[in-house]
């Protein structure tokens, strides 16, 4: 029941910004997280930065300094604002949201389809 929609990918030389949005849509109960993760070809998909719904942050330490996770709560919309961008960024970066769906007592974790982040010169 819930639809996470991505917008900001695309390609950026070295050092370079980004801005990520991601917006979640649904039948939503209660979030506990929501948050990045990215996968670069041949790798596995690894935790960018995830902010909680008290708003405490955690961060890969490949991007600590670097990158900015933020939240609008009343938009159920997080963003990841990426600065200083190395080609090791390249990935396709993932908007999850870990929560609680109207009529059921579990949480579970949604994902989006993803947006490609390419940085290159």
């Amino acid at each position: 029941q819930v639809q996470l929609v991505e917008s900001g990918g695309g390609l950026v030389q070295p050092g370079g910004s980004l801005r990520l949005s991601c917006t979640a849509s649904g039948s939503i109960f209660r979030i506990e997280n929501m948050g990045w993760y990215r996968q670069a070809p041949g790798k596995e998909r690894d935790l960018v930065a995830v902010i909680d719904s008290d708003g405490n942050l955690n961060y890969a330490d490949s991007v600590k300094g670097r990158f900015t996770i933020s939240r609008d709560n009343a938009k159920n919309t997080v963003y990841l604002q990426m600065n200083s961008l190395k080609s090791e960024d390249t990935a396709i970066y993932y908007c999850t949201l870990r929560g609680v769906v109207d009529g059921s007592w579990w949480e579970y974790d949604y994902w989006g389809q993803g947006t490609q982040v390419t940085v290159s010169s």
